[in-house]
């Protein structure tokens, strides 16, 4: 391991968090786990963090790198500059903070900026795999900054990822790629929720109809990956259908800062809006086919 990087701490224990960091673990890098979830910290200290609490402050001097895995930018913002003692005011010149959630790209600018006015540095990091990746260390990043942040972070990224781009040395263009990834990942939910309810109003056996599409043309990954979620009646949340409400609203706003329309994008919005809506937010994104009325899906036996 790099002599620069000895501690790292993860900033979100949900489903993808918790997989990065016992990837760091099982590959024998010092892991510190930071959640407001306490049964979440208490797993991860079971698997081998060397600490686990509900606030960074209390490592935050001692650590080399912190990876956010949290919702939204609006949660970046509250953990690293406000409060009465803001994490970035505590943190070792040269911390390398790593951008993994999906936001904004003016929006990884910005905190960029303000974290090189504390003498701290940053990389636009996001991430895809799902959780299941994430624990086997196999996670795809795409990611934006300087070429030295990358060698400093080597150990982190061969523990944690299969593939990793860099796709430029400007921020923002990580999450630029994000962005139009999750224009992709959306959509595909939609069209299997949209394909799956077609079969149940037609009558055709949703397991039958799993069978031949993951067997041809055109399935996809997340065809593949949800519809099982649908066929079992389980929603429990690995991704929810408000990081679609949310990902593909950056998706409709970047189309339109770059004056391009974005139809499939729009009508899937649309979809996942009224998911929402209806009380789905926090449930697993394939509950979006709950908005379809007058058929018949499996119930979570």
């Amino acid at each position: 391991m790099s002599q620069s990087i000895q501690k790292i701490g993860i900033i979100g224990l949900g489903a993808m968090g918790m997989g990065i960091a016992r990837a760091l673990i099982r590959a024998g890098i010092p892991t510190y786990g930071f959640d407001l979830n306490q049964k979440a910290c208490d797993q991860l200290l079971q698997a081998g963090a060397k600490a686990a609490t509900n606030n960074a402050a209390n490592w935050a001097s001692e650590l080399d790198a912190i990876l956010l895995v949290v919702v939204n930018g609006a949660q970046i913002e509250s953990i690293l500059f406000e409060g009465e003692t803001p994490l970035v005011n505590q943190l070792k010149a040269g911390t390398i903070i790593v951008l993994h959630s999906t936001v904004a790209a003016e929006q990884a600018k910005d905190f960029a900026h303000r974290l090189s006015q504390h003498n701290l540095n940053m990389l636009d990091a996001p991430i895809s795999g799902g959780a299941l990746k994430a624990e086997q260390g196999q996670l795809t990043v795409m990611a934006s900054g300087e070429p030295a942040l990358f060698e400093q972070l080597k150990p982190v990224f061969d523990a944690t990822t299969e593939r990793l781009y860099h796709v430029g040395n400007e921020i923002g263009q990580g999450s630029t790629v994000k962005t139009i990834h999750q224009l992709l990942a959306g959509i595909h939910i939609a069209a299997a929720a949209e394909s799956m309810a077609l079969a149940a109003k037609a009558g055709i056996s949703l397991e039958l109809m799993y069978d031949i599409v993951t067997h041809a043309a055109g399935n996809s990954w997340m065809f593949e990956n949800r519809v099982p979620h649908i066929l079992a009646g389980d929603y429990t949340a690995k991704s929810s259908v408000d990081i679609f409400v949310k990902d593909l609203r950056l998706v409709l706003e970047t189309g339109r800062d770059l004056k391009l329309p974005l139809p499939l994008s729009a009508t899937a919005h649309q979809m996942f809006l009224t998911a929402s809506n209806e009380g789905f937010g926090q449930w697993d994104d394939s509950a979006v086919i709950k908005t379809f009325k007058g058929i018949t899906l499996p119930e979570k036996k």
